[in-house]
């Protein structure tokens, strides 16, 4: 099972990041991926990134939050609430960087870009295509720049292994 680049892609559609891949996995196994903590954990985070902590509230107006430990040891959490949940087609949640009790705090928390909004939305979309899922991510409202180039790479990188763990 693959997420297969050539069928992948990456742009800016206003100020949203959108990313395209083609998975070699059912539907149905693409978003337990994206809702189980136990699958969850296995991709979340930028290459050479461990996700030690998930929790998730699946329900709408529920809350998630994720940590992605730096190889050097460093925690970065976030969390947000679910907006819409249609499964096993559409996922829609706020993303907001946080401590780790789950408090919202801003970008610079992390020594990260002081334009970097204080609420994202990402919204999920998974369309089944023989046997295949067709993922589409869409991530914003981003601040040009090179904060959202390092969150295009940060996702692709997850999504390569995402990829690795649908292979076990």
């Amino acid at each position: 099972m693959s997420g297969n680049k050539a069928e992948a892609g990456t742009r800016i559609d206003g100020q949203a990041l959108v990313i395209t891949r083609m998975f070699d996995a059912r539907r149905e196994l693409m978003w337990r991926v994206w809702t189980e903590c136990r699958l969850l954990k296995l991709w979340w985070g930028p290459k050479n990134f461990t996700a030690p902590h998930c929790q998730i509230d699946l329900r709408v107006g529920g809350k998630y939050l994720h940590c992605m430990r730096s190889p050097k040891g460093r925690d970065f959490w976030s969390t947000g609430v679910f907006l819409e949940l249609a499964p096993p087609e559409r996922l829609v949640c706020t993303d907001c960087f946080a401590d780790a009790q789950g408090n919202i705090v801003p970008a610079s928390h992390y020594g990260l870009g002081e334009d970097w909004p204080l609420e994202t939305t990402i919204t999920v979309v998974l369309a089944e295509r023989d046997g295949r899922t067709h993922l589409t991510l869409t991530h914003g409202p981003l601040p040009p720049g090179k904060m959202t180039e390092l969150t295009e790479t940060g996702w692709n990188e997850s999504f390569d292994k995402m990829t690795a763990s649908l292979k076990t």
